[in-house]
């Protein structure tokens, strides 16, 4: 029998943990709070490191960081800083621990003004995800208006690692823009989708 054939995908998904990252998760709408601040820990996380690293360790992350449950992570004691120095299961970088746990409580400020951190993230794309016609990797770009934006004002909120850059890669993953490229299988089921809720 002959094998099925291998729907057309990004080509950056190589491997199967980026295949299922890019087939199942990346690109797909995100709206539920804790999976947000997931993404943001996580992206952060990955500043200069590629992201097979993390994914990689994200099960260790999750279990480091209390299923990324903000009002949690935002009450981490220094006791608990240091035992995740020591654990060689996620990426081992004061600042970045750091700014995790400044980050829980930022996001549990927003979450308190806008209800949720979803209306109000989503907000900078009108509640609605960008569709892109992107046909090559050199069209995808490392920063957008809504990127610069989101950043000045996260910053502003008391958010650390959460450059334009950080933002836009944040941006992809949680669907707010879908920049899988037009060849690519999922390109056209996300940009079917009808936001619910």
């Amino acid at each position: 029998m002959k094998p099925p054939t291998e729907p057309t995908r990004c080509p950056w998904a190589k491997g199967d943990q980026y295949i299922a990252y890019h087939d199942t998760e990346w690109g797909v709408p995100v709206h539920d709070d804790r999976v947000l601040f997931e993404f943001l820990i996580l992206e952060g996380a990955q500043a200069g490191l590629s992201w097979s690293t993390i994914l990689k360790k994200r099960d260790n992350y999750r279990a480091a960081f209390d299923q990324f449950d903000p009002a949690v992570v935002a009450r981490y004691t220094h006791r608990k800083k240091v035992s995740l120095l020591a654990d060689a299961g996620i990426v081992r970088n004061r600042l970045k621990i750091d700014s995790a746990i400044q980050n829980a409580g930022a996001f549990l400020a927003v979450q308190a003004e806008f209800g949720t951190f979803d209306r109000y993230i989503w907000g900078f794309v009108a509640g609605v995800p960008i569709q892109n016609s992107r046909t090559s990797m050199k069209d995808v770009p490392a920063r957008t208006p809504e990127s610069d934006a989101m950043s000045k004002d996260l910053k502003r909120r008391g958010f650390n690692f959460i450059g334009t850059t950080i933002c836009y890669a944040f941006m992809q993953a949680v669907g707010m823009v879908n920049d899988h490229l037009v060849d690519c299988f999922r390109h056209k089921q996300l940009s079917s989708r009808k936001r619910s809720g």
